[in-house]
């Protein structure tokens, strides 16, 4: 790729914590913040599971006061954001501890920049479009997939349009992430899969990305190396502490590719099939992955091959595009083996819609990097053959 002549950032957070027992340290780093109030935003599975209580003890032994929102749900809304910014607002707080997976993140991101900005969760829908920094974030995170406890990427679901809106914004980087396999080890194969598959596509999108760099294709292929070696042990026996611990690198190396390299058509369509139908981002992405990189295919087969590679094929001898098909093969078949649906059709996903959800899709700002530019005919041709 061209990149000798362009200019390109790296965003991520200040503080990153990794390893069993890093979320100990969350009172400590929210004292050295300065912080007085936090708000606790979760879920209510976190809730349930007494987890939010363990992190509000943690950081009230730390001297803060600590209010807890549970109303992160699965593809968080606007609705979400502004009323956890109310109970943000309504107790004083100037610390924000996100708990949980991609969705109890962007639903914090949503509360940090609105408080730090003013205004409606809308109007930052795009890239770079707050004016004031967010509200301090520690991004406490519980599955290894999004990512979203590290990027600058917030998903917000437009209530009244249903649609995905992608907020791409340096402002709403997490100050810290912490990531301590430990919180990890209960969650369930079905989940655990559809996360895991969720960070490759992170990984493969940017590696496939059009601002690809040396620095982030360094991150992408050596997250694909480890999911590839460890998704089906950790899917397998949720106990595998070692495949657990490597799982919560290799997201966290994605977050690192895609938080500079950017996405592509996958994110792009998922977003939509997330919004139109309330599915599981990590699903979406995992059927939607190898579609989308066949059709990139032409594009630049020797970085397909070399995702062959990193997912442990071999490919000694082959050309450039047989070891190419390796690798969409070798990402089927590790999709298969987690137990992800094989399409769409599954999942209850309408033909009907697919008009308006490549349209949108194509505005999406994920699509932007893609490294094959689609008609409006090829990315609903891609939402068919993934049925």
């Amino acid at each position: 790729m061209a990149i000798a002549d362009q200019v390109f950032g790296f965003f991520m957070p200040v503080v990153n914590l990794m390893g069993p027992g890093s979320v100990k340290e969350v009172g400590v780093q929210a004292k050295t913040l300065g912080c007085k109030k936090a708000l606790i935003v979760t879920d209510t599975g976190m809730e349930k599971m007494g987890i939010a209580d363990q992190i509000k003890e943690i950081i009230e032994a730390a001297g803060l006061k600590v209010f807890i929102f549970a109303g992160a749900q699965p593809n968080p809304t606007d609705i979400n954001v502004h009323d956890g910014l109310k109970i943000f607002q309504e107790n004083k707080c100037d610390l924000i501890v996100s708990l949980g997976g991609g969705s109890s993140h962007d639903c914090a991101k949503g509360i940090g920049l609105v408080a730090g900005n003013g205004g409606h969760i809308r109007d930052f829908e795009g890239v770079n479009k707050s004016k004031k920094a967010m509200k301090h974030l520690i991004a406490i995170n519980t599955t290894a997939g999004t990512a979203s406890e590290m990027t600058r990427f917030c998903i917000i679901t437009n209530s009244e349009t249903h649609v995905k809106m992608a907020i791409v914004d340096w402002r709403c980087t997490p100050t810290v992430s912490i990531n301590d396999p430990v919180l990890m080890m209960g969650m369930p194969p079905g989940l655990t899969a559809a996360t895991g598959m969720d960070a490759l596509t992170h990984a493969v999108e940017a590696y496939m990305s059009t601002i690809a760099t040396p620095v982030t294709d360094c991150a992408a292929l050596m997250a694909i190396r480890l999911i590839g070696e460890n998704l089906r042990q950790a899917v397998a026996n949720g106990d595998n502490f070692e495949a657990r611990n490597n799982m919560a690198y290799a997201q966290f190396l994605g977050g690192m590719a895609f938080n500079n390299a950017s996405l592509g058509y996958v994110h792009g369509m998922a977003h939509q099939l997330g919004g139109f139908y309330d599915l599981p981002h990590g699903i979406c992405n995992a059927i939607l992955l190898p579609h989308v990189q066949r059709f990139n295919l032409n594009s630049n087969p020797k970085r397909l091959a070399n995702i062959a590679f990193a997912l442990g094929e071999n490919i000694n001898g082959l050309s450039t595009r047989d070891a190419a098909e390796k690798g969409l093969d070798a990402i089927i078949q590790l999709s298969s083996d987690v137990g992800i649906p094989a399409g769409l059709t599954e999942l209850g996903v309408k033909e009907k819609d697919f008009q308006v959800m490549a349209e949108n899709a194509m505005k999406d700002a994920c699509s932007a990097t893609n490294p094959r530019k689609a008609k409006l005919e090829d990315v609903i041709q891609i939402f068919k053959n993934a049925m």
